[in-house]
């Protein structure tokens, strides 16, 4: 009897012990993951997705996830090239292509990435002008972008795109650029005014020309003036008489005072 509680307590054992190999040994890796094996330290190279078997005791494995990273850079307080403090902060978009390298050659490609991102931002901006900043936002965009893919692609991490978010300028320069602004809304209209006037006066001088070269259309304009008049405001109006007409009849009168 005690040889058959032995014998069944060693099964028992054999059981357990192959459970936790079993265990021990069967990886699954997701489709969005790859897992990185190591054999006695030594890099064999990266498996999966799917399910697979490690060597017990001898092999070990590393998850690394390739899905896109959205990594928003803390606001980063930098002076431009003009001589103007702003903060900015930006989002990096990027993920892993080479698992074995973001393993191998960094500790933890996330933080050496969110790093990089943040020293290239305030470089970058320190380059340029606050104009550039404000209405050329894309090409800042490409150009850290560029940067910091060159640095990160020896870790085997690619950066798709950067994306620069909010800039925050001090107090003192939005009321100046709001009074820059309004000046050139009024230097525009002003502008706009003086083109208008300027049309309009070569109209009338046109008009002027045209109606000084025919003496009977000048004498037409005059009576349509006087209708209008007559028309708005009920008004008695002295029409003068030329003197030429009252000559035919003031000289028979003359005649016979002679």
């Amino acid at each position: 009897m005690s040889a058959l509680n032995s014998g069944l307590g060693v099964i028992i054992a054999l059981v357990v012990i192959g459970a936790l190999l079993l265990t021990s040994a069967v990886r699954v890796v997701q489709e969005y993951e790859r897992g990185v094996i190591f054999r006695l330290g030594r890099l064999v190279g990266a498996r999966g997705p799917g399910l697979f078997l490690l060597i017990p005791w001898a092999e070990r494995m590393m998850k690394v996830d390739l899905r896109v990273v959205t990594h928003e850079v803390p606001a980063q307080e930098t002076i431009t090239k003009d001589n103007v403090t702003v903060k900015v902060n930006a989002v990096v978009y990027y993920k892993v292509v080479n698992p074995e390298q973001a393993v191998v050659q960094v500790v933890d490609h996330r933080l050496a990435t969110s790093k990089i991102a943040q020293t290239t931002l305030r470089s970058v901006l320190g380059q340029s002008e606050l104009d550039e900043l404000l209405a050329h936002r894309d090409r800042i965009n490409q150009e850290l972008q560029r940067i910091i893919d060159e640095q990160t692609e020896v870790w085997g991490v690619k950066v798709s795109a950067v994306e620069v978010r909010d800039v925050e300028l001090p107090q003192s320069m939005q009321r100046a650029m709001a009074r820059q602004a309004e000046a050139e809304r009024e230097k525009r209209a002003k502008i706009i005014h003086a083109e208008g006037e300027y049309s309009a006066a070569e109209t009338l001088a046109a008009a002027a020309r045209i109606v000084g070269a025919q003496p009977a259309g000048l004498q037409l304009r005059y009576l349509q003036t006087l209708t209008e008049i007559a028309t708005e405001k009920p008004a008695t109006i002295l029409f003068p008489l030329p003197m030429h007409l009252l000559r035919g009849l003031l000289a028979p009168v003359e005649d016979g005072r002679a």
